[in-house]
C-alpha cells in the first residue's frame, strides 16, 4: 500500500476523532442548557422556551458522536492487546470516577448553602455525571466489541451487528418517544437481553493470557466493576433529589438505551472476571505446554538457527531442564572418533562420575544403559548414594539412524520428581534432537558436498586452461583434437609445440585414475612437455628426460601413458616414442588401409631406474599427401554398449577407413559420432580424447 494513502487514512482518522470529540462536547453542553430551561419552566409552570424534545435528542447525539469516537480511537487501533483493552476500560473510568469525586468535594465545601441545595445546580451536575457514566460504558462497550470478535466467525458478526441494530433502535424510540405497544417494547428488550447474553459468552480471549497477565485483568476489571457500581450509585441519588421538585429533567432511568447498554457492560465486565478467575489455576499448565511447544520448536529449527552441533546438545539441555523443571542435567555424546563429550547444568563432571559408578556398582538396569526397562523407579537407588543431592533420575538415549549416539539425563533433588507426563515430554525432545542432529549432519554432509564441487568446478577450469585452445598448424598438415571427461575434472593430455621452422612437436597422455589428482599430474606433464620438447631431443631421449623428472613427482602405483611425436616438415617424416600408450592408427593413402603401429614402449613412472631408456625406442615414418594419423587415448577403444562390447580397434579403423577423404576436422567428427552411437549414451565412464594429423 502506497505510503501517501497510509498517511492520508491516518490524517482522516485523526480529523474524525476531532470531530466526534468536538460534536459530544457541543451536544452536552446543549442537552445542559436545555435540560435546566426544561426543568425551570416545569418549576414555574411556565411554557419551555426550548422544545421538550431537545433534551433527548441532544443525549441521543452525546451518544452517536461518543460511538464513533470510540469507534476510531480504540475499535480500529490494532496495536491493541487484550489488557491493553481492559487497560483502556479502567483508564477512561478512572479520570471519569476522579472527575466525579472532584465535583462532589466542591459540593462538601459548598456545605449547606442556596447553591448546594439549588435543583438547577444539581441537575447541573447531574447531568455532568450522567455525561462521565455514558463515555465509560460507551468505552468498555467498544472494548467489550474487540473482545468479543476475537477469532470471529460468520455467525458471531451478523449477530453482533443484530445487536448494534436492536440498541440503535432502542436509541431512536428513546429519542422520538413514539408510544409503542407494550408487546413490541417487552420483545425487543427482551430479544436484546438474550442477545447480550449469548454474546457475553465469547470468552477465548481468555485462554490466551499468561499467569500475569490474568492477575492484571482481574485487577482492572474488578476496579472497573468499583466505577460502574460508584456511577449508578451517584445518578441514582442525584435523579431522586431532582425528581422530589420535578420530573421534567433527562435521567438515565428514563432512557431504555442506557439501562440496556449498561445491562450489557456489567454482564460481560462480569462474566469476564468469574472466567478470568476460574482458569487462575490452570496458567501454569497452559504456560508449561506453550514452553514445551516452543522448546520443541527450538530444538526442530536448530539446524536452520546453529552454527554447530553443539549448539543442538545445548538447546536440547536447556529446553528438557526446563520442560520439567528439574535441578540438574547432563548429556553424554559419542562423537564420531569413539571420544565421549559431556555437557553439564547445575552438575559437576565429577558427580556425574559418582552417578555413573553408583549405578553400575549395583547393577542398576535401566537407567544409563537404555535397557527395555528404563527409568523405572530408581529414587531407592539414588538414596543410598550418600555423596549427591539428587533422588530422582530420567534418562533417555539420543539416536541417529538408529544408532544410539548419546543419553541426556536429567535429575531432581526430590524423590519421585518426575512422572509420566514429563517422561514423555522428555522422550519427544530426545527422539526430534535426534533427528535434528541426524538432519544437521546431512546438510554439513551436502554443504562439503557442494564445497567439493566448487572445487571440481575450479580443477575443471584449470585443467581446461592446460589444454590448448588453438593447435599449430602447417602447409602440410592440417590438426583436429576432442576431448570429453568422465568427471568433472579428467586426466587426459594433448599439446602441439613449434620447435623450429621445419620441427613440430605433438604430445598425448593418459594419467592413470581420474579427478584432481590426475589434474595435477596433468599440469606437471604439460610443465615437462613445454620445457623438454624446446631443447629438441629425439623422442625417445624426451621419454627417458620426462620419466626421470615424473618418478619425484608420481606416488608409486601412479603412472602417465604418452607417445611423443615430432614432425619434420623438411623431410616429410615423422618421429615418436610410445610410452605405454595407445598405438598410433596411421592410414596411407598410397595403399588405402589404415593400420595401427605396433611399437613397444613402457608408461612414465613404472619404471623408478636410469634403465627406463631400455624401455622405450625410437620410432619413424615417412608421410605423403592424403595420409591421415590418429592419436587417442583408451577411453576411446574401451567404451561400452548396453550389451558390454567394446568399441574396438577395428571399428576405429573402419571409420577412418572410411572418411579418409575428408578433412580432419570432418573424420574427427565422424569418430566421436560414431562412438556416441555405438555406446548409445552421453554418460561415459573413460576420458574420451583424439587428435586427428590429416596430411597434405
Amino acid at each position: 500500500m502506497p505510503i501517501g494513502f497510509l498517511l492520508a487514512i491516518m490524517f482522516k482518522t485523526k480529523a474524525i476523532i476531532r470531530l466526534t470529540s468536538l460534536s459530544a462536547a457541543i451536544s452536552w453542553v446543549i442537552l445542559v442548557f436545555a435540560d435546566i430551561t426544561v426543568l425551570f419552566s416545569d418549576m414555574k409552570a411556565l411554557p419551555p422556551d426550548v422544545p421538550v424534545w431537545l433534551p433527548r435528542v441532544m443525549l441521543d447525539l452525546y451518544v452517536v458522536s461518543l460511538f464513533y469516537y470510540y469507534k476510531f480511537r480504540i475499535e480500529r487501533d490494532e496495536g491493541l492487546n487484550f489488557t491493553d483493552l481492559l487497560w483502556k476500560v479502567f483508564a477512561t473510568g478512572l479520570i471519569a470516577t476522579v472527575i466525579s469525586l472532584a465535583v462532589r468535594l466542591v459540593l462538601f465545601l459548598l456545605g449547606s448553602t442556596k447553591l448546594s441545595t439549588n435543583v438547577l445546580f444539581i441537575d447541573f451536575v447531574y447531568q455532568i455525571n450522567l455525561a462521565l457514566f455514558i463515555n465509560f460504558l460507551l468505552a468498555a462497550f467498544t472494548c467489550w466489541k474487540r473482545l468479543i470478535l476475537y477469532q470471529k466467525s460468520k455467525w458471531l458478526i451478523r449477530a453482533w451487528l443484530v445487536f448494534e441494530f436492536l440498541l440503535l433502535g432502542i436509541l431512536l424510540y428513546d429519542s422520538i418517544h413514539v408510544a409503542l405497544s407494550e408487546a413490541i417494547s417487552t420483545i425487543a428488550i427482551v430479544l436484546t437481553s438474550l442477545l447480550g447474553l449469548v454474546l457475553s459468552a465469547n470468552m477465548r480471549w481468555v485462554a490466551y493470557l499468561n499467569f500475569k497477565q490474568k492477575w492484571t485483568s482481574l485487577l482492572l476489571l474488578l476496579l472497573s466493576i468499583f466505577y460502574l457500581v460508584y456511577f449508578l450509585y451517584s445518578v441514582t441519588i442525584w435523579s431522586d433529589q431532582i425528581t422530589q421538585q420535578s420530573g421534567a429533567f433527562v435521567s438515565f432511568q428514563s432512557h431504555v438505551f442506557n439501562i440496556a447498554l449498561l445491562a450489557f457492560v456489567l454482564t460481560y465486565m462480569s462474566f469476564s472476571f468469574l472466567v478470568v478467575l476460574f482458569n487462575l489455576p490452570t496458567s501454569s499448565v497452559f504456560e508449561q505446554k506453550l514452553e514445551e511447544v516452543v522448546n520443541f520448536q527450538r530444538i526442530s529449527q536448530s539446524i536452520q538457527t546453529e552454527q554447530s552441533e553443539e549448539s543442538v546438545y545445548n538447546i536440547l539441555l536447556e529446553s528438557s531442564v526446563s520442560s520439567v523443571f528439574a535441578d540438574a542435567a547432563w548429556l553424554e555424546i559419542k562423537g564420531a572418533a569413539n571420544e565421549q563429550r559431556l555437557f553439564t547444568y547445575q552438575i559437576t563432571e565429577k558427580e556425574t562420575k559418582e552417578i555413573h559408578t553408583h549405578l553400575e556398582k549395583h547393577k542398576i538396569k535401566g537407567a544409563l544403559d537404555q535397557s527395555s526397562d528404563k527409568t523405572k523407579n530408581l529414587s531407592k537407588h539414588l538414596s543410598s548414594l550418600k555423596s549427591t543431592r539428587f533422588r530422582s533420575l530420567l534418562a533417555f538415549p539420543i539416536k541417529v539412524k538408529d544408532e544410539t549416539i548419546g543419553t541426556l539425563a536429567l535429575l531432581k533433588e526430590l524423590p519421585e520428581g518426575f512422572n509420566k507426563e514429563m517422561t514423555r515430554i522428555v522422550s519427544a525432545f530426545a527422539n526430534q534432537a535426534g533427528i535434528s542432529i541426524e538432519n544437521f549432519r546431512l546438510m554439513e554432509e551436502a554443504f562439503q558436498n557442494a564445497r567439493y564441487k566448487e572445487e571440481l568446478k575450479i580443477a575443471k577450469t584449470v585443467q581446461q586452461s592446460l589444454l590448448p585452445t588453438r593447435l599449430e598448424q602447417h602447409a602440410d598438415f592440417e590438426i583436429s583434437a576432442f576431448s570429453a571427461s568422465a568427471d568433472e575434472v579428467g586426466g587426459d593430455y594433448y599439446d602441439t609445440l613449434r620447435i623450429s621452422d621445419h620441427e613440430i612437436a605433438l604430445i598425448i597422455a593418459d594419467v592413470s585414475g581420474k579427478g584432481t589428482t590426475a589434474a595435477f599430474h596433468m599440469s606437471q606433464m604439460k610443465g615437462i612437455f613445454h620445457s623438454l620438447a624446446q631443447l629438441g631431443p629425439n623422442p625417445r631421449d624426451f621419454m627417458a628426460k620426462a620419466n626421470k623428472a615424473l618418478v619425484f613427482c608420481l606416488e608409486r602405483g601412479s603412472f602417465i601413458s604418452a607417445t611423443y611425436f615430432v614432425i619434420n616438415t623438411e623431410s616429410k617424416k615423422v618421429f615418436y616414442s610410445r610410452a605405454g600408450h595407445c598405438p598410433v592408427l596411421l592410414y596411407k593413402s598410397s595403399k588405402q588401409k589404415a593400420e595401427f603401429l605396433k611399437d613397444k614402449g613402457t608408461a612414465l613412472g613404472m619404471v623408478r631406474s636410469q634403465d627406463y631408456r631400455n624401455f622405450v625406442e625410437d620410432n619413424e615414418f615417412a608421410y605423403e599427401a592424403g595420409d591421415v594419423m590418429i592419436l587417442y587415448t583408451d577411453g576411446i577403444t574401451e567404451a561400452k554398449n548396453n550389451k558390454g562390447e567394446e568399441f574396438g580397434n577395428e571399428r576405429l579403423a573402419e571409420v577412418l577407413q572410411n572418411n579418409a577423404e575428408k578433412s580432419s576436422k570432418e573424420i574427427e567428427e565422424s569418430v566421436i559420432s560414431t562412438l556416441y552411437k555405438f555406446s548409445g549414451s552421453e554418460d561415459i565412464n573413460d576420458d574420451y580424447t583424439s587428435m586427428t594429423v590429416k596430411f597434405r
